[in-house]
């Protein structure tokens, strides 16, 4: 685990920007942001922000059909929110920010925006989470530093993914252990 990626305190959860919205589900990818936000804040470890500069990591999801292929809807407003609340058995979290956000990734790259249309969607049958590094200009544009793929990994309650990056994190913060001398 990079050291940044330790460092890190404030983290924003986005819906994967190449993700569709399944046709028979469409809310879910929603849903799978404020599970992983949900998660994130019983964690206690990261501060939730609204922008990506604000950001250290960012945190992208996306849900899995269970099939390679699947109807959906692509070029909608997939992860526009004026704002959110909510809340935990630990606290409340309210946020709202004032126009559009500058794009994660490069708007440039990748299909042009028509407004929503039927597409097959082709990606992984399972939930993803992905963790890229924040502050830069589209970080969804570099590698993931830490991924996670797993069947429902997303889904509440324990939130899978979170759990397993939490573990990766603790693992990396522990000192190694004492050398052998033959």
């Amino acid at each position: 685990m990079p050291e940044d990626v330790l460092r890190a305190t404030t983290a924003l959860v986005v819906i994967s920007p190449d993700a569709g919205e399944p046709v028979n589900q469409p809310m879910t990818n929603a849903t799978a942001r404020d599970s992983v936000e949900k998660a994130l804040m019983e964690w206690g470890r990261f501060r939730l922000v609204m922008a990506g500069e604000e950001a250290d990591l960012v945190i992208a999801v996306r849900t899995g059909s269970g099939r390679i292929v699947q109807p959906s809807i692509k070029g909608g407003p997939i992860d526009q929110r004026p704002g959110t609340a909510q809340s935990t058995d630990g606290g409340i979290r309210i946020g709202g920010q004032q126009g559009q956000p500058p794009p994660l990734n490069d708007p440039g790259m990748g299909t042009p925006q028509n407004g929503p249309r039927m597409s097959n969607e082709v990606g992984a049958s399972e939930d993803t989470f992905e963790v890229y590094r924040g502050h830069g200009q589209y970080p969804l544009d570099s590698p993931a530093v830490w991924r996670y793929i797993a069947k429902d990994c997303l889904r509440e309650p324990g939130v899978t993914a979170v759990e397993e990056f939490r573990k990766a994190i603790a693992k990396a913060q522990q000192p190694p252990p004492p050398s052998k001398k033959p």
